[in-house]
Parts: structure tokens; sequence; C-alpha cells
């Protein structure tokens, strides 16, 4: 029996079945495209040979898709194919050209389409030089794992609003969060990149499961250095404008070599299962308005951006009833030009330095307010939905910013109170921060929803599509927007609920298969189609003089109860 037309076989039933609930507008949880998705991605896991015939039978569907202009085929399929090169153990060259063509051919498309088909052509093509690339970026960035060059910070932020997501999923969040980090430790991520680029690049030509266990009787010290060396192979081959799979490979050999040189590897080889970490999520329960200002503030501080782009000199304390103090708050007009040569006896104090009174202290010309304030409303690249990056009618087309900018990715669970709460909590700090410039947040900051139905919200089968309209109008049209999106994310709003209230399996590990966690993951990885909100301020007089003026903040519908008012006729 051929096991690899078998396998075949299996998994164009699971891509058939995919595409089956691309074409139902109302899929049942049967055919739930999202968990069908899911269910594929992990044969990757149970069988680490089926990455070519996966990637062999997507792009024979996405080819098929393209010629008979089912475009809302491409997107959903070529997400998952990019996740399933990412997954695989091994992928052959002739797949990686595949992959590429096709990618190419779909940039004469309309967007989205040309977009997301030019970016992964670029990650392809580094891909095909440098094998388990995307692999090892992926997971660098979302372990924040150490690199002597180039240091990046990435941070994930989960918002759970315990008034809006039931507790059975906060428990069920918590417990997979915490058993996902409790198994994969920073050691354990630097091998999974270390037996990944390894694997990737050689398949079964090398002993990897010998390679596994001789990284772990390492210790943590000799692992990391390990690390910094394949690393800066990777880094040489994507660099390396003139180089080739095969130096790439070579390079790999000798840190191989390394590794190895005292052990007896074995005749038969076998590709190996390597486990993909999920991001490093902190949760926080949502209970105070002022979280988020202050989680995004200490992150800024843990990434280090305030002191790496501008120092801060405290003014001193000044006694205001002080004449002889006010004098230090008075603006002086300079008449030199600024140049030392130009300043009397420069010639003769060359060495003197200048002095300036207590100010901002500035490395460069572009951390000066203007930019600082461009960054505020900077919208940042691989952004998703409800990115909300506008203000009071304030463009976001401003120039990007560096790459070295941190990333602050905030995940909300909820619906569209949950959403509206994060426009209000939004918009309070961007205010904050235009009145202090020198506090703007200086990272690229990106919102993600997960609609999910709140306790107390009718779920039969009558009243699912009304309840979703009503409260999560906001994901639905996302999912207008984005058919990813909705086939992907907005489909499980209900299975997420009711996967959190079904007991454990006493047979399975508790921490095994985390399908919340998956998902979400999947989310944060894939969600390339930024989608970008308007926040509007209402402030409401009364007719009574004696009430205080009412001033809210909302992101697509304002609710309000307002006492009746009496109305005088006039004569």
């Amino acid at each position: 029996m051929d096991l690899s037309a078998t396998e075949a076989d299996l998994v164009y039933q699971k891509i058939q079945a995919i595409l089956r609930g691309l074409d139902d507008q109302n899929p049942t949880q049967h055919s739930d495209p999202g968990m069908l998705r899911w269910t594929l991605h992990k044969s990757l896991d149970r069988n680490p040979n089926s990455g070519n015939i996966m990637v062999d039978v997507l792009i024979k569907e996405l080819e098929k898709a393209e010629l008979e202009d089912n475009l809302h085929y491409i997107i959903p399929l070529l997400h998952t194919l990019m996740y399933a090169i990412t997954k695989a153990a091994y992928i052959s060259d002739e797949l990686y050209e595949q992959v590429y063509v096709f990618c190419k051919k779909i940039l004469t498309l309309p967007k989205p389409y040309c977009t997301i088909g030019l970016d992964y052509a670029q990650r392809l093509r580094t891909e095909k030089k440098v094998p388990g690339f995307s692999y090892q970026k992926m997971v660098v960035l979302e372990q924040n794992l150490k690199r002597d060059v180039n240091p990046h910070q990435d941070k994930v932020l989960l918002f759970l609003d315990p008034a809006l997501v039931s507790e059975a999923v906060c428990n069920t969040l918590l417990r997979e969060i915490q058993g996902s980090q409790t198994s994969h430790s920073s050691v354990s991520c630097m091998i999974y990149v270390i037996t990944n680029c390894i694997q990737a690049a050689y398949g079964k030509d090398t002993d990897i499961a010998l390679l596994q266990q001789v990284l772990k009787d390492k210790s943590p010290e000799e692992v990391e250095l390990l690390f910094q060396d394949v690393l800066s192979v990777v880094e040489r081959g994507e660099q390396d404008s003139a180089g080739s799979r095969q130096r790439h490979s070579e390079r790999l050999r000798e840190v191989y070599k390394k590794v190895i040189s005292s052990q007896e590897e074995s005749t038969i080889s076998k590709l190996q299962r390597i486990l993909l970490p999920s991001p490093k999520f902190s949760v926080h329960l949502w209970t105070d308005d002022d979280q988020l200002w202050k989680e995004l503030m200490l992150f800024m501080r843990e990434a280090g951006t305030t002191d790496a782009e501008t120092e801060y000199v405290k003014e001193p304390e000044l006694n205001l009833d002080s004449e002889a103090n006010e004098q230090h708050r008075i603006s002086v007009w300079s008449n030199d030009s600024g140049i030392e040569k130009d300043l009397p006896g420069a010639e003769e104090k060359e060495s003197a330095k200048l002095y300036r009174k207590p100010c901002i202290k500035k490395k460069g010309a572009d951390v000066d307010s203007v930019v600082l304030l461009q960054n505020l409303t900077k919208a940042p690249k691989g952004s998703r939905a409800a990115t909300l990056q506008r203000l009071s009618g304030q463009s976001t087309e401003v120039p990007a910013g560096p790459d070295r900018l941190p990333t602050a990715r905030v995940v909300i669970l909820g619906d569209d109170r949950a959403l509206g709460r994060l426009a209000k909590a939004y918009y309070s700090f961007r205010k904050r921060e235009a009145r202090r410039p020198h506090r703007t947040l200086k990272a690229n900051l990106q919102f993600y929803c997960i609609p999910i139905l709140g306790e107390g919200v009718d779920t039969s089968a009558d009243m699912e599509s009304s309840a979703m309209s009503d409260i999560c109008e906001i994901s639905t049209y996302l999912g207008q927007v984005d058919p990813w999106y909705d086939k992907n994310i907005n489909t499980l709003y209900d299975t997420i609920t009711k996967l959190a209230l079904m007991p454990p399996c006493p047979s399975r590990d508790s921490t095994s298969d985390p399908f919340i966690l998956d998902v979400a993951s999947y989310y944060l990885r894939f969600g390339l189609q930024p989608v970008f909100f308007q926040i509007y301020s209402v402030k409401i007089h009364f007719r009574d003089l004696t009430l205080e003026p009412v001033e809210d903040v909302f992101l697509s519908e304002l609710k309000i109860d307002l006492q009746d008012c009496t109305f005088t006729k006039c004569k």
C-alpha cells in the first residue's frame, strides 16, 4: 500500500472540505473552515513527511482557483499554504519554485491579492535561498530570543474583560497559555531554531534525532552560542545577494559537525517533528480603564526605546515666588550662528564646550516633536483588523518608521462592547501623549479582534445569526472586507465558547492541542490585511445649565440613556 498516495488523498479531502466551507455563507460547526484549517495544520505535527504532499496539493488548488477565477479561494488557501511551508520539516526546491511562480502570477490581480502575493513572493525568494528562514524569524521575534545583531522587541498583550468574556473561556485560555509557556522555555526554543534550520536545509541527509538529543544534553550557555552561530549563518545567507542554497548549506554543515563531532550518526535517518511554539502572551484582566496605557508604557520602557532614542534632563525645582529663580524661566534670544568656529575666541578655546539651559537632550534631528507626533499616528506594517489609527480626521499617511521600532500587538476578545472600550482607552492615551510629546509611544501598535459571544446571549440556531450581527457588528464588517478573517476567525465566535465549556479529556494532556491559543497565534501571524477605523468623540450639552456636559467616545455606534426632557412651547 502506497502511504504517500493515501496521505495525499486525505490531504485532498481536507482541502476540499475547506473549499466547501468557503462557499457556504452560513457554515455549521462540521463545515467550519477555521476548524478544518486547524486540523489540517495539526496533521503536519503528527506526520512530518506530509509537508511536501500538503504543499503540492495546495498549490494545485490555488492554480485551479486562479484559472477558474474563484478569487475568494486564493487568500485563505495562500495563507494555509504559507503556514504549511513554515511548519513543514522539509520542502523541495521544485515546490519552492512553483509557489514562487504562482505568487508572482497574482501580482496582476487587484488589491489585496497583489499586495499579499508580493509579500509572499519576497519571503519565498529568501526561503528558497535560506530554507527555514520564515520559521527562524517567526520564533526569534515571538519569543524575544537574544540576538547579537539588530535586537528587536515584540510583545503580545491579551486583554480579557471579565464582564464580557465568560469565566470558562478565561480559564481555558489561561490554562493553554500557561501550559505552552511552561513547556517551551527559551533554551528549548533555541533548540527548535537550530534543528529546524538544519533539517530544512538537508532533510533526511542528517540525523536530526541525534542532533536534538545532543543539544538537550548541553548547558544553556552552550546552546545559546550555537544558536548565535546559526543566526549568523542565516543572516549571512539572507544578506548575501550572490549567495546560493548550496553555500548556505555548507555553512550550516560546519555548525552541524561541530555539535555531533564525537557522535555516531545513524545510517537510517527520517524527518523529525519540530514544534512551532505559540507567541508569548501577556494576559491581563481588563479591570482598569488606564491599564492599556500603563502596559504600553511599561513595554516601551522594557524595550529600551526611551533611553535609546531620547534622554530627558529634568529641570530643577523652582520656587515660583522667587524673583531670582523666575529668571531661569525666561527664554533668552541667541545671537550666535550656532557654529562653534564663529564664536568669539573659538580659535583660542577650541576645547571649550558649549553650555545649554536644561532642556530635552536630542541625539539627532529625527526625534523632534514633529516626527514624534508622526510616529504617534503612524500606520504600522502588518497591522490587522481593528487597527485604530485615525483620530479626529487626522491622516495616517505618513512616512514609514524604521523597522527597529518595537511592536506591541493588542488582542481583544469579546464583542462590540470590548472594542468600544478599546476605542475609549486608545483615544484617552493618544490625547495624553499629545499634551506631552516627549512621552509618545515609540512603537508599532497593532490591534486584533477575536469575536466571542458573552454569557447571557442566546446561541440557539435561530438566534445565532441575529445575535452575531447585533453585538458583533464590527467583526461582521471586518469579515466583509477580508474573506480570510470571515472564514477563519469570525466563524469561531460560538465554537470557542462551546469548546471552553467541554470537560477536559482525562486521557490527554491538558496542554496538548490548545485550540484557542492556536487560533490566536494563527491570527497574529497571518492577519496581513489592515483595516482602519475612525474614532468619534461627542459632547452632549443639556438645556438645564446645572447639568455638566457629557463627553463620550465611540467607534461605530453610541447608545446612551437620557432623562425625559420637558420642552416649553415658545410664544
